[in-house]
């Protein structure tokens, strides 16, 4: 076999480009374009996602708490319960600008972690995994040109989501100055999560591990900042806090330190940019270490003889995807805490302050509507989040059908006696079991809770109630992103996060920012079943009925379509 010229020359240069210093710039250049072509679709929609958040969060604001009373009383219920500052933010104020950053921040802070430890797991880790990095660095790009390209590939991105997060909200009449603070604290928290991205894929041996511990790692980072604001300090002016000690522990919790609208404050973002250098100088010393592939953490022997539950497709199914599943499932559960032990105290404060109804309204249209006792309206809202939750861990099964076939696994296992069709059906029924497990994780967590608040017992049965009426939402998600995978199985992983953010923005939020009730109904989170109340499950059957259909006619169709590997 002859040897190419790129291969003599990193194998001159000891496995480094050979490559003159003008032709760097020229090589970065390529891979920057395909990370930017392969990633447009994602960024687009995340991007998009969160601008329009930040878009429509002030105009929520302003139509629920339009008058400086009414976002006063507001501040004033959040400072005296620390649930609420752990959800929402630190207070900074009572005006329409501060109040809009308090509510929405820390969340939109959550997904860009979230869209920059994807990002650079997804051209890190996976690559290696995939050999994809071992073919490029066999070319002048070498290993450490590939993760400058992903730097500057972040970086970019979230100097991109800064600007649309900040358009979002000059587009809702906030202040031009402000919002460009405000955009630059949500860009910041991405970079800083980019480069724990990045640090995690050289620490893991897999994909899989590396995008799970990142991702705990941001949700760590939100708890932390939680605490640290619920055990802050207000001042003399009794509307503005100053956070505790675990905030500063967060690059979330910095991002707040910007204070925008109110002191425009730009010294965190240094905090933010040196965090992420440093842990980028870690990851260029620990690449220039290890072999590629390898993790520092390495993968853990297998047993020599495997067990009865991997014989077939089913077992396979829940041993790939247990760890996800548990994940989710422990979401579910701390959601549900927060909803039994927060739904008690936002009761007892509007029924002892008639000047909170407001409130009220604004959580019956979070949840699915309905009329009752502000508890179980609150507990109906709060688990149409955990619908969410279970819709993820559904989208996220139907996902792993499709690595599954990308990767070849799925055509070795069809050597077996495996029909094509038991092997879809078993994956779907891990699935089904996983959006179980979140709702009933769920709703046991808030009945518990709410009752240690001092509710009724009764209010177990309100909080399976509105966990039950989450079950259709998740399974119409896990039957027509079935279908959908196997009509055009390419666009299985764009169309489910996509389908599920647009839904979930949609349905939970439309009716509190006045949207059309055509659009609204285009997301199965509009017509989750009403529990509260008068109740009303038509919604529901008709998602059952949509699921049924869409799962058989996956069943029918997988029979007649070719493997798409790769």
């Amino acid at each position: 076999m002859s040897t190419t010229t790129a291969d003599r020359a990193t194998a001159r240069s000891g496995g480094h480009s050979a490559a003159p210093e003008r032709g760097r710039g020229a090589i970065l250049r390529v891979l920057l374009r395909q990370r930017l072509r392969r990633d447009r679709w994602q960024l687009v929609i995340w991007i998009l996602c969160i601008a329009f958040l930040a878009l429509f969060s002030a105009a929520s604001i302003d139509q629920t708490y339009g008058s400086a009373s009414g976002r006063a009383e507001l501040i004033k219920l959040a400072i005296a319960n620390p649930t609420v500052l752990v959800l929402r933010g630190l207070p900074q104020g009572t005006g329409l600008a501060a109040v809009t950053f308090f509510e929405i921040y820390t969340f939109l802070a959550l997904l860009a972690g979230l869209m920059n430890t994807f990002l650079a797991v997804r051209h890190s880790r996976a690559e290696e995994e995939s050999g994809r990095a071992e073919l490029v660095g066999s070319t002048p790009a070498a290993r450490l040109m590939p993760t400058i390209a992903t730097v500057v590939h972040g970086v970019l991105a979230n100097i991109v989501l800064a600007l649309a997060t900040a358009l979002g909200f000059i587009a809702s009449g906030l202040p031009a100055y402000g919002s460009l603070v405000a955009g630059a604290a949500v860009g910041g928290a991405g970079i800083a999560f980019l480069a724990v991205g990045l640090l995690l894929a050289q620490v893991m041996s897999t994909s899989r591990g590396a995008n799970g511990y990142a991702a705990a790692v941001v949700v760590i980072a939100w708890a932390l900042r939680g605490i640290g604001d619920a055990i802050g300090t207000v001042t003399s002016s009794g509307t503005v806090m100053v956070s505790g000690w675990p905030t500063w522990l967060s690059p979330i919790g910095w991002g707040e330190q910007f204070s925008p609208y109110v002191q425009n404050i730009w010294w965190p973002l240094l905090l933010q940019l040196g965090f992420a250098a440093v842990l980028i100088a870690a990851v260029f010393g620990l690449q220039a270490v290890r072999d590629s592939g390898a993790g520092i953490v390495p993968e853990r022997a297998g047993r020599r003889d495997a067990l009865p539950l991997l014989n077939g497709p089913l077992g396979l199914a829940w041993r790939l995807q247990w760890p996800t599943i548990i994940g989710w499932a422990v979401g579910g559960l701390l959601t549900g805490v927060l909803a039994g032990a927060l739904g008690s105290v936002v009761s007892s404060s509007i029924a002892s302050d008639p000047n909170l109804s407001n409130i009220r309204d604004a959580v019956a249209h979070l949840g699915a509507g309905g009329t009752g006792s502000m508890t179980a309206l609150f507990l109906s809202a709060i688990m149409s989040i955990v619908g969410v939750l279970a819709a993820a861990c559904a989208v996220q099964a139907v996902i792993r059908l499709r690595q599954e076939e990308v990767s070849g696994s799925a055509e070795v296992m069809m050597a077996t006696p495996v029909s094509r069709v038991r092997w879809l059906l078993e994956f779907v029924l891990v699935g089904l079991i996983a959006i179980v497990l979140v709702l009933v994780a769920a709703a046991l967590a808030a009945g518990l809770s709410a009752v240690a608040a001092g509710e009724k017992a009764s209010t177990f049965n309100d909080a399976f109630a509105a966990a039950a009426a989450q079950f259709p939402v998740a399974l119409v998600y896990l039957g027509v992103l079935t279908l959908v995978f196997v009509l055009l199985p390419s666009w299985t992983v764009p169309v489910g996060w996509a389908a599920l953010g647009a839904g979930a923005f949609i349905g939970i939020f439309g009716a509190l920012i006045k949207l059309p009730d055509w659009l609204r109904h285009f997301s199965p989170f509009a017509d989750a079943p009403v529990v509260v109340g008068k109740v009303d499950w038509t919604g529901g059957y008709w998602m059952f009925g949509i699921a049924l259909v869409a799962l058989a006619a996956s069943a029918a169709l997988i029979r007649r379509r070719d493997f798409a590997i790769g």
